[in-house]
Protein backbone atom coordinates (compact mmCIF):
# COMPACT_ATOMS: atom_id res chain seq x y z
CA UNK A 1 0.00 0.00 0.00
CA UNK A 2 1.14 3.52 -0.52
CA UNK A 3 0.84 6.48 -2.78
CA UNK A 4 3.55 5.33 -5.20
CA UNK A 5 1.04 3.57 -7.45
CA UNK A 6 -0.73 6.71 -8.62
CA UNK A 7 -3.75 6.21 -6.35
CA UNK A 8 -4.73 8.50 -3.52
CA UNK A 9 -2.40 8.51 -0.52
CA UNK A 10 -3.20 6.24 2.38
CA UNK A 11 -5.26 7.54 5.26
CA UNK A 12 -3.36 6.71 8.46
CA UNK A 13 -4.41 6.62 12.12
CA UNK A 14 -2.00 5.87 15.00
CA UNK A 15 -2.67 4.98 18.61
CA UNK A 16 0.21 4.84 21.12
CA UNK A 17 -0.41 2.22 23.82
CA UNK A 18 1.02 1.23 27.19
CA UNK A 19 0.41 -2.03 29.06
CA UNK A 20 -2.37 -4.51 28.46
CA UNK A 21 -5.34 -3.31 30.50
CA UNK A 22 -8.33 -2.47 28.30
CA UNK A 23 -6.13 -2.28 25.23
CA UNK A 24 -8.14 -4.74 23.09
CA UNK A 25 -11.38 -2.79 23.47
CA UNK A 26 -9.53 0.51 22.92
CA UNK A 27 -8.11 -0.78 19.63
CA UNK A 28 -11.49 -2.16 18.50
CA UNK A 29 -13.21 1.16 19.29
CA UNK A 30 -10.40 3.09 17.57
CA UNK A 31 -10.80 0.84 14.50
CA UNK A 32 -14.60 1.17 14.41
CA UNK A 33 -14.30 4.96 14.57
CA UNK A 34 -11.76 5.00 11.73
CA UNK A 35 -13.88 2.64 9.61
CA UNK A 36 -16.89 4.92 10.10
CA UNK A 37 -14.83 7.97 9.09
CA UNK A 38 -13.51 6.11 6.03
CA UNK A 39 -16.96 4.96 4.87
CA UNK A 40 -16.72 1.26 5.74
CA UNK A 41 -19.49 1.80 8.32
CA UNK A 42 -22.41 1.83 7.85
CA UNK A 43 -21.98 -1.13 5.55
CA UNK A 44 -24.02 -1.00 2.37
CA UNK A 45 -24.54 -4.77 2.15
CA UNK A 46 -24.64 -7.81 4.41
CA UNK A 47 -21.30 -8.93 2.95
CA UNK A 48 -19.70 -5.54 3.68
CA UNK A 49 -21.06 -5.72 7.24
CA UNK A 50 -19.47 -9.13 7.66
CA UNK A 51 -16.18 -7.69 6.39
CA UNK A 52 -16.29 -5.01 9.11
CA UNK A 53 -16.94 -7.73 11.73
CA UNK A 54 -13.97 -9.68 10.32
CA UNK A 55 -11.75 -6.60 10.69
CA UNK A 56 -12.80 -6.10 14.31
CA UNK A 57 -12.18 -9.78 15.09
CA UNK A 58 -8.74 -9.61 13.45
CA UNK A 59 -7.88 -6.50 15.49
CA UNK A 60 -8.90 -8.36 18.65
CA UNK A 61 -6.71 -11.33 17.71
CA UNK A 62 -3.51 -9.43 16.90
CA UNK A 63 -3.81 -7.10 19.89
CA UNK A 64 -4.61 -10.03 22.22
CA UNK A 65 -1.56 -11.88 20.89
CA UNK A 66 0.62 -8.85 21.66
CA UNK A 67 -0.83 -8.80 25.20
CA UNK A 68 -0.35 -12.53 25.80
CA UNK A 69 3.03 -13.05 24.15
CA UNK A 70 4.82 -9.68 24.01
CA UNK A 71 3.96 -7.66 27.11
CA UNK A 72 1.36 -5.60 25.26
CA UNK A 73 1.33 -3.50 22.10
CA UNK A 74 3.24 -0.24 21.92
CA UNK A 75 1.60 1.22 18.82
CA UNK A 76 -1.49 0.39 16.78
CA UNK A 77 -1.64 1.74 13.21
CA UNK A 78 -4.41 1.65 10.60
CA UNK A 79 -3.74 2.44 6.94
CA UNK A 80 -6.64 2.75 4.53
CA UNK A 81 -5.99 3.05 0.82
CA UNK A 82 -6.16 1.40 -2.59
CA UNK A 83 -9.15 -0.69 -1.53
CA UNK A 84 -7.34 -2.27 1.43
CA UNK A 85 -7.07 -1.79 5.15
CA UNK A 86 -3.72 -2.55 6.75
CA UNK A 87 -3.51 -3.09 10.51
CA UNK A 88 -0.09 -2.91 12.23
CA UNK A 89 0.61 -3.77 15.86
CA UNK A 90 4.10 -3.10 17.19
CA UNK A 91 5.51 -4.50 20.41
CA UNK A 92 8.85 -4.84 22.19
CA UNK A 93 9.28 -8.59 21.70
CA UNK A 94 11.71 -9.79 19.02
CA UNK A 95 9.83 -13.14 18.85
CA UNK A 96 7.79 -13.38 15.64
CA UNK A 97 4.46 -15.25 15.59
CA UNK A 98 4.77 -18.84 14.54
CA UNK A 99 2.10 -21.37 13.80
CA UNK A 100 1.90 -24.04 16.47
CA UNK A 101 1.33 -27.72 15.95
CA UNK A 102 -2.20 -28.10 14.56
CA UNK A 103 -4.78 -28.32 17.34
CA UNK A 104 -8.38 -29.33 17.48
CA UNK A 105 -10.68 -26.35 16.94
CA UNK A 106 -12.66 -27.70 19.91
CA UNK A 107 -9.80 -26.91 22.31
CA UNK A 108 -9.70 -23.40 23.78
CA UNK A 109 -6.94 -20.96 22.89
CA UNK A 110 -4.18 -21.10 20.31
CA UNK A 111 -6.38 -20.24 17.33
CA UNK A 112 -5.31 -16.63 16.68
CA UNK A 113 -3.06 -17.41 13.73
CA UNK A 114 -5.71 -19.73 12.26
CA UNK A 115 -8.14 -16.80 12.38
CA UNK A 116 -5.59 -14.60 10.58
CA UNK A 117 -5.12 -17.27 7.91
CA UNK A 118 -8.88 -17.53 7.38
CA UNK A 119 -9.94 -13.88 7.43
CA UNK A 120 -6.99 -11.72 6.36
CA UNK A 121 -6.03 -11.37 2.71
CA UNK A 122 -2.40 -11.38 3.89
CA UNK A 123 -0.56 -11.16 7.19
CA UNK A 124 2.98 -11.36 8.49
CA UNK A 125 5.53 -9.77 10.75
CA UNK A 126 8.75 -7.81 10.39
CA UNK A 127 11.42 -6.45 12.66
CA UNK A 128 11.02 -2.85 13.76
CA UNK A 129 13.27 -0.30 12.12
CA UNK A 130 17.02 -0.70 12.77
CA UNK A 131 18.02 0.23 16.30
CA UNK A 132 14.56 -0.49 17.75
CA UNK A 133 13.80 -3.67 19.67
CA UNK A 134 10.71 -5.60 18.74
CA UNK A 135 8.51 -6.37 15.81
CA UNK A 136 5.45 -5.27 13.87
CA UNK A 137 2.68 -7.78 13.15
CA UNK A 138 0.56 -6.68 10.20
CA UNK A 139 -2.48 -7.86 8.31
CA UNK A 140 -4.43 -6.64 5.31
CA UNK A 141 -8.10 -6.92 4.47
CA UNK A 142 -9.55 -6.02 1.08
CA UNK A 143 -12.48 -3.64 1.09
CA UNK A 144 -15.52 -4.80 -0.79
CA UNK A 145 -16.54 -2.58 -3.70
CA UNK A 146 -19.39 -0.18 -2.93
CA UNK A 147 -22.72 -1.17 -4.41
CA UNK A 148 -24.13 1.16 -7.01
CA UNK A 149 -27.21 3.09 -6.00
CA UNK A 150 -29.14 1.50 -8.87
CA UNK A 151 -29.43 -1.86 -7.06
Amino acid sequence: MGDGDGGPPDQVRRLVLHGTRGVVSRCRDFTAEALADWGWIPADSEEAGERVEDVLLLVSEVVTNACLHAGGPEEFVLRNGQGRLRVEVSDASPEHPRVRVPRSPALPGGHGLMVLDLLAAEWGSRDKEPGAVGKVVWLEVARLPRRSTGD
